[in-house]
């Protein structure tokens, strides 16, 4: 499943937990990590010391990254460190695309109610831009991560933006032995109670459930046979959080959609509100078009 997993690693909140749940990826698929500091060019960090000239921030990097080596020794985990300039963001998906890297896990930062707490981060703006799937952590004080990961949510509309993660979602449970539970939310949240709006629910239903129904003959054709239907009416963010809650969901696979080269990929959209939200990782898998 992944041969090759890229960190980029920073020491702040969430970065230590991020690097041992990539290692218990790594044991469980024997995989690679990849450990990556991008010094940001954009800060000023060139100093004087003792006549040499230094570049504090590459300096630190190489301390961070000398600290996650020795948790990836205990942990017995195969790795290998770099330490690079440049735009934070764009170097971390240009370097996972240059290396051929499997998939990128980040934490993110967020606290409870703080709706829009990624807006402009690193993390967010590589969930934007990666063309290699994103695994997104997000840790609440007392919170553990779960793996292996016994139930994964797809959220799916049935669209060709959704057809990646799909894929992701099955090769993952098949490696993992786990249970998709696929869901499809019709959103009723605007619809009126004219006859119209009851038509158009009827429909959107009916896609919901042929969306749902597609994915799971899709799955039986892998071989993945634990597969569970949800089918739902409310905001879709919501419906989400709360079919994690009440089905233990482990993880979270989502396809998102995009032009190459642009910052905007998710902004407003669902996938980007569950990565804000999700208690348990979010997986992005994007879909350019």
């Amino acid at each position: 499943m992944y041969e090759d997993i890229l960190l980029p690693f920073d020491g702040h909140d969430g970065a230590a937990e991020a690097l041992h749940h990539a290692a218990e990826i790594a044991h469980w698929t024997d995989a690679t990590i990849h450990v990556l500091f991008v010094a940001d060019t954009a800060r000023e960090s060139v100093t004087v010391v003792e006549t040499r000239v230094v570049d504090a921030l590459v300096k630190e990097g190489e301390n961070i990254v000398e600290e996650a080596e020795k948790t990836l020794e205990t942990l017995g985990v195969e790795y290998d460190t770099d330490v690079v300039q440049g735009n934070p963001a764009t170097t971390i998906v240009e370097y996972a695309e240059q290396y051929d890297h499997d998939v990128i896990v980040m934490p993110t930062h967020g606290r409870e109610g703080v709706s829009r707490y990624l807006l402009g981060s690193v993390t967010e703006k590589v969930v934007r831009l990666a063309s290699v799937p994103v695994l997104t952590t997000r840790m609440q004080q007392d919170e553990e991560l779960t793996f292996p990961y016994e139930n994964i949510l797809l959220p799916t509309d049935g669209s060709a933006s959704v057809s990646r993660a799909a894929e992701h979602s099955l090769s993952l449970a098949s490696t993992l032995d786990a249970t998709v539970h696929v869901l499809s939310v019709v959103d009723d949240t605007s619809l009126g109670l004219d006859v119209r709006s009851a038509s158009s629910a009827q429909k959107q239903e009916q896609v919901a459930t042929d969306a749902v129904d597609d994915f799971v003959s899709e799955a039986e054709t892998h071989g993945v046979s634990n597969t569970v239907r949800h089918v739902k009416h409310g905001s879709p963010n919501e419906v989400i959080l709360d079919t994690i809650d009440a089905n233990d969901i482990h993880a979270v696979v989502m396809g998102t959609t995009g032009r190459r080269g642009s910052d905007r990929i998710l902004l407003g959209s669902v996938a980007e509100k569950t990565v804000r939200s999700a208690p348990v990782p979010v997986i992005t898998v994007r879909h350019d078009e």
